[in-house]
Formats: structure tokens, C-alpha cells, sequence
């Protein structure tokens, strides 16, 4: 165990130390990406600025970049706003009843000396008050603040008055203060209300003298009622500020005319939207690097998903960072002539090619995900002469281009097919750049129309044609296996497949049948039915060698095993597994039909020479007549093993019938499950089932019954 433990210690650090160096790989990869996206980029999320200075005339017209608020004018404009607001000014009720209790009192005093001196005079005839003594009396009752404005003569009157007299006096001073008090009496028209009750007093029965000093008591009691409302006016004034809008320089606004002069506050806006050199601002940049890392989170996420072999992941990885680069310094390339005043050049690029590259080398989704990704940096690279980071219409027309190439490449791609998706691109940029105008409601000529739509259909075309020659590099370069390279390797005029229909007709017929029941199969639980198919052409590749040792290509001739030892016939048997990878490797196929080849018989047993081994000699082990292997590592090639046996087994019945057929095959693959052979693929029970129930209708739909010709039945009864 310890000596176990020892030897194994290596091949775990071996593997984590492979792993490790996978992952590291990967971060340089990713590294390389985001590299190459800020370095495209950058120039064109670079702030403008301008070289100029201050009360010097421009030499061109200078819009604004971007939406920025001037706050200086704003606050200009609160200012204004509240400046404009007049003061506030309420009409105090309380003001008149305390005016009104006031003239009250002061009537109420008079009539209390008056009562008191009468009283006295009743009394005793020495101590009688005299009128003066009275005035004097009521001034000492009245508080300071009253008598410093009311005269001294004022009183004698109602002193010397009835009781009665004063009586109305009051009412009608009361009557008149209550009504002028009544209305809005602000200070500027005090005087104007005092005049008022004057005049309305003027009007009374009263004795003159007992009049004037009413209409001076009811002056006195006239006061402002109607007073400044500081929170009021506050109140409005805040509401005219808020009303106030932010004055913003819009993005687009033209900040200075051509030759216009640079004043102060052209300077001020310049410097505000960071057009001055002494202001370079670096948000951009950080908002730059937070969009690439937002896309490189995403294409890490696919590309580090557990559903894949890491040294496949890898390699795909390498493969998807180079189209990418390809693609972006295709698109930076032509957007330099953006400086010789062509700002629509972009419309050329041919972005389709990377997204159908992706579809073809790799992935649909990924494809998809691509266009999304391409169409953003798209709008950023061709920015020039907009106000503004991105060019939206471009991006929508490079979304557009590029879906359109990713949908209509099928499962199936010929050459020809690529360059009809081109077509079909050029056709969707006509479309989205007809929309795009349409939309803006501009005015265009008949040339810029014609040299739209040209440039629409030369970038479908170039895309296509740029796809087609970047294809082998990619495949042979990565060993890619695409489907455009099977298709063309299933072509019956390839040299090895003519080399098995000339050399070894039965075997070509043999693989040709398990080529169809493993595409029908594979396709069944979702696997690669064309790789299935075209790989089982090659499958038997090593017969050519010696075609006469198998049975379907034994045509009129003895069986050449018939003179041969089970050992040596077993040798024969197994060789072709041997030769055909050789063969495969000295021409070059692809791996995986290398595999295929490999792997289709697994570890089984050959059963026929084992039993005729046993007879003649019992210490025969089980293992010397077993193929080398290894056992089927993918379900493809599971699948290629047992429709091989299958369609074997099936062409050897004398009588084929859909309840042998069925129960041949569920035995193969029972048989198949109990001897380990399918232990290191992933193949699941259910998938087994279904795999049973395809072999069984496609070999039904082929060993159907025939009916039995009537006359052909005489004839061959005669001829006995």
C-alpha cells in the first residue's frame, strides 16, 4: 500500500501542476483580451481638448462632448428668480380688534374721570374738578405711549361733553376705526385711511368741538394692518428658485463659432466641459475598464464552465482570443481613414467574419454572444465626428450583420454556404442601414444613398470570403474537426474512402450502413451524428490491407481462416484496428477519426477464434484474444462500436424479423454493458434505450419484408 501510495504521489502532482498550468494560460489569455480591447478603445474614449487660450479668436467651431450642468448660470438664474419676488404682506385681523378695544378704553376712561369728578362735586362743593384737573386725571389713567401721541386739548372737549355726548363719540369713532380697520391699510396708505375716517366721522351729529377730538382719537387708532410676512415671503421666494430649471450645456451645443473671439465666459464653458488641456479628466478611462471587465467576466463564465475538458477548453480559448483580436484590429484598421472626413467608413468593415468563425470553429452561443460584444466596440471605435462615446447606429447594424451570418449558417456548412451567408449579411446591412435613415429623417444624396448600400453589401461579401480563407488555417492550425471539414471528408472521392470502395467493396457497404444507424443514433440523444457518421466511414480503413481475411469481402473464395491457426486468424482480425490508425496518421486525419478507429472495438473479446482456441488448447487465457483498445472514451465512437456489431450480427441472419432485429440488439448492447465496455464514456442507461430503438427502426426501414413477384415465382419453378 505505501509503496502504491508512493507511485501515485507523482501523477496527482503531475496532473494539479497541469491544471495549474492550464489556469495560468487562461489568465494571460484573458489578459491579452483586455489588453487588446483597452489599447483599441482608448483613443476613443480619450476626452477632446482644444489648444486655446484665452481672448483669442477660434479657428474652428467647437461643440460641446457631453451634457454638463453650468452652475453659475444656474445660480445667475435663482438669483434672478429670487430677486423678483415682492414681499409679502397679510392682513392682521387681530390688529384691528386690538385697535378697536384700544379707542374703547380710552372712551371708557373719559366716561370713568367724568363719573368720578361728578361724584365728587355731589359730594362736597370744595373738592370739585375742574375740567383741566380732569384732563390731567385722565392722562395719569392713560399709559405713555398713548398720551405722548394724543395732544392735551384733546380731551377738554369730551370732558366738558355730556356723558351722553361721549357716549356717541365712542360709538361712532368705534364704528368708524372697525370699518377703515376692516380693508388692507398698508404703512404707504396710512395717511390716506386716516383721512378716510375723518371724513366718515365728518358725517355724525356730533358737536364740533366734541367731533375734532374724535376724529383725532379715531386718527390715532388708525394703524397698518396689513404688515410685511417674513416666512410668507420666504416661503415664495424658495418656490421661485426651485422653480428654476439647471441650465445645462447640452451635448452637441456649439460652444464657439469659427473665428468667433474667446471671452471669458466662452473660456469658462470650455473649461467646464473639459475641453482644456490643463482639465483632463480620467473617468473615462475607469468607465472604460469597467466595460471591459464587464465583457471579459462573461466570455470567462462561458469559457470556464465545468461541462468541458480543460485542455479542449484551452485550446478553444486560445482560438476565440485570436478571431476576437483579428476581428477588433480589423475594425480599428479601417476606422483610421475616419480622419480623411469619411465618418461612415465603418459600414465597411467586415465584422460578420469573427462571429461566423466562431460558429464554425466553435460554438452558436458563443457566436451570439460575440455579435453582442462586437457591436459594442464597434459604436465606440467608429465615434468620430458624433458628439458622444458611441456610435448607436453603427452598433445596431453590426448587431443585425453579424445575427444574421450566425443564423443562417446551419448545422451543414459547404463553401458555398458561407458565401451565400455573406450574401445574406449584405442583404440585412441594406435593410438596417434603410431603416437607420428612415428613421433619422434626413436628407441624403443619391451618392451617399449608393455608397451606403455598396459598402452594406461589400462587408456581407468580404466577410464571407475572409471567412472561408481563414478556415484552414484555423483547422489545421488548432486541429479543428469543423463541419464544413467533415463534409468535405465524407466526400467518396477523398483517396482513403475510394481506396475502401475499390479494395474492399463489402467493407465500404459494411461501413456505409453503420455510418447511418450511428448518425441516426447520435442525433437521437443530442451527440454529433455527422462526426458519427463520417468517422465510421474510416472506421474499418485497416481491411485494405488484407481485405480477403474478412468475411464481407470474401466474394466467391474460401475463407482464408480455414487454413489458418485460431492465434495467427486472431492476429489478422486484430491488425486491422492497428493499420487502419496508421494509416489514418500517415494521411494526416483528423484525431478523432484516429480514435474512432482505435477505439470501436474496445477491449471484446473475439469470441469465435477464443472458443476455437479453447478447444484445441485450455491454458488459452481470455485476454490474448482481446482487442488492444482503448475502450470508447466518447459516446460517438460507443455508438460507432455497437452499430458495427449490430449491423454485423443483423446482415448475418438468414431471416431477419422486427422481433429479432430488436432482441439482437438489446443482447449486443446487454452483452456489451456486462463485458465493461462502454465504462468510460458517458453514455447513461436511457440514452442506451434510446440508441436500442433508433438501430431497431433504421434497420427495420432496411430489412423490410419484400413481397413475393408472382411471375418471377413461375419462373424460377420452371427453370427447377
Amino acid at each position: 500500500m505505501k509503496n502504491s501510495k508512493k507511485k501515485q504521489a507523482p501523477k496527482t502532482n503531475k496532473f494539479i501542476e497541469k491544471f495549474n498550468e492550464f489556469k495560468f494560460l487562461h489568465i494571460i489569455l484573458y489578459a491579452i483580451l483586455g489588453v487588446v480591447l483597452f489599447v483599441a478603445l482608448y483613443s476613443n474614449v480619450k476626452p477632446e481638448t482644444v489648444d486655446i487660450e484665452l481672448f483669442t479668436v477660434s479657428d474652428q467651431t467647437i461643440y460641446a462632448p457631453t451634457t454638463v450642468e453650468d452652475k453659475v448660470e444656474t445660480e445667475i438664474k435663482q438669483q434672478e428668480a429670487n430677486d423678483n419676488v415682492e414681499d409679502q404682506y397679510t392682513l392682521k385681523k387681530e390688529i384691528t380688534d386690538k385697535q378697536v378695544d384700544l379707542i374703547s378704553s380710552i372712551f371708557d376712561t373719559v366716561l370713568e374721570v367724568k363719573i368720578e369728578a361728578a361724584k365728587l362735586a355731589t359730594d362736597s362743593t370744595e373738592n370739585v374738578l375742574s375740567p383741566e384737573d380732569q384732563v390731567k386725571e385722565i392722562r395719569q389713567k392713560l399709559t405713555s405711549s398713548i398720551t405722548d401721541k394724543i395732544p392735551e386739548n384733546t380731551f377738554l372737549p369730551l370732558v366738558k361733553a355730556s356723558k351722553d355726548e361721549v357716549e356717541m363719540a365712542k360709538d361712532a369713532v368705534v364704528t368708524g376705526v372697525n370699518n377703515i380697520m376692516s380693508k388692507e391699510i398698508p404703512i404707504v396708505q396710512l395717511t390716506e385711511a386716516k383721512k378716510q375716517v375723518e371724513e366718515e366721522l365728518q358725517y355724525s351729529s356730533l358737536r364740533s368741538e366734541v367731533l375734532q377730538a374724535s376724529q383725532v382719537l379715531a386718527k390715532f387708532a388708525i394703524t397698518p394692518n396689513y404688515v410685511f410676512d417674513l416666512e410668507a415671503t420666504e416661503e415664495k421666494r424658495q418656490q421661485a428658485i426651485d422653480s428654476v430649471k439647471e441650465v445645462q450645456i447640452k451635448q452637441g451645443q456649439i460652444l464657439v463659432e469659427e473665428d468667433e473671439l474667446i471671452n471669458r465666459e466662452v473660456y469658462r464653458k470650455l473649461g467646464l466641459v473639459g475641453l482644456l488641456d490643463d482639465q483632463q479628466s480620467y473617468k473615462p478611462f475607469i468607465g472604460l475598464g469597467i466595460l471591459i471587465l464587464l465583457i471579459l467576466t462573461v466570455v470567462i463564465y462561458y469559457f470556464e464552465k465545468k461541462d468541458r475538458p480543460i485542455a479542449k477548453r484551452n485550446n478553444s480559448l486560445l482560438l476565440y482570443c485570436l478571431i476576437f483580436a483579428i476581428t477588433i484590429l480589423l475594425m480599428k484598421i479601417v476606422s483610421l481613414f475616419q480622419k480623411i472626413d469619411y465618418n461612415h467608413i465603418g459600414y465597411i468593415v467586415p465584422v460578420a467574419m469573427g462571429v461566423m468563425l466562431v460558429k464554425l470553429l466553435l460554438n452558436e452561443r458563443l457566436a451570439i454572444l460575440t455579435s453582442m460584444i462586437f457591436a459594442i466596440c464597434g459604436s465606440m471605435i467608429f465615434n468620430e465626428g458624433i458628439t458622444g462615446s458611441f456610435n448607436f447606429p453603427v452598433g445596431i447594424y453590426y448587431l443585425f450583420g453579424c445575427l444574421a451570418g450566425v443564423l443562417f449558417l446551419g448545422e451543414h456548412n459547404f463553401r458555398s454556404k458561407i458565401l451565400q451567408a455573406g450574401l445574406f449579411v449584405g442583404g440585412i446591412n441594406v435593410v438596417v442601414l434603410m431603416a437607420i435613415m428612415l428613421i433619422r429623417n434626413g436628407t441624403y444624396s443619391n451618392v451617399e444613398i449608393t455608397s451606403y448600400f455598396v459598402m452594406a453589401c461589400v462587408s456581407g461579401l468580404v466577410s464571407s470570403v475572409l471567412t472561408i480563407g481563414f478556415m484552414p488555417f484555423f483547422e489545421t492550425g488548432f486541429g479543428i474537426l469543423s463541419t464544413m471539414k467533415l463534409i468535405e471528408l465524407s466526400n467518396p472521392n477523398h483517396p482513403l474512402l475510394r481506396k475502401i470502395l475499390t479494395e474492399t467493396p463489402g467493407t465500404y457497404h459494411h461501413s456505409v450502413m453503420v455510418a447511418n444507424l450511428s448518425e441516426s443514433a447520435c442525433e437521437a440523444i443530442g451527440a454529433n451524428g455527422l462526426l458519427a457518421r463520417v468517422g465510421a466511414y474510416y472506421h474499418d480503413l485497416g481491411k485494405t490491407k488484407r481485405p480477403q481475411y474478412f468475411i464481407e469481402n470474401q466474394m466467391n473464395i474460401e475463407n482464408p481462416h480455414n487454413k489458418l491457426s485460431a492465434q495467427l486468424s486472431k492476429n489478422i482480425i486484430i491488425a486491422h484496428v492497428t493499420d487502419g490508425v496508421e494509416m489514418l496518421r500517415k494521411h494526416k486525419m483528423p484525431k478523432e477519426f484516429v480514435d474512432i478507429a482505435e477505439q470501436h472495438h474496445g477491449t471484446s473479446l473475439l469470441k469465435y477464434f477464443y472458443h476455437q482456441a479453447k478447444e484445441s488448447n485450455d491454458s488459452i487465457y481470455e485476454d490474448e484474444f482481446r482487442y488492444p483498445g482503448p475502450k470508447p472514451q466518447t459516446k460517438e465512437i460507443a455508438i460507432i462500436s455497437i452499430a458495427d456489431s449490430v449491423e454485423a450480427a443483423v446482415r448475418s441472419m438468414s431471416n431477419p424479423t422486427p422481433e429479432k432485429i430488436e432482441k439482437l440488439v438489446k443482447s449486443i448492447i446487454s452483452d456489451r454493458l456486462q463485458d465493461h465496455q462502454l465504462d468510460e464514456c458517458d453514455l447513461t442507461l436511457k440514452e442506451l434505450d434510446i440508441i436500442a430503438k433508433s438501430f431497431c427502426e433504421s434497420l427495420k426501414g432496411i430489412f423490410h419484408s419484400r413481397i413475393e413477384y408472382p411471375e418471377l415465382t413461375k419462373k424460377q419453378k420452371g427453370s427447377k
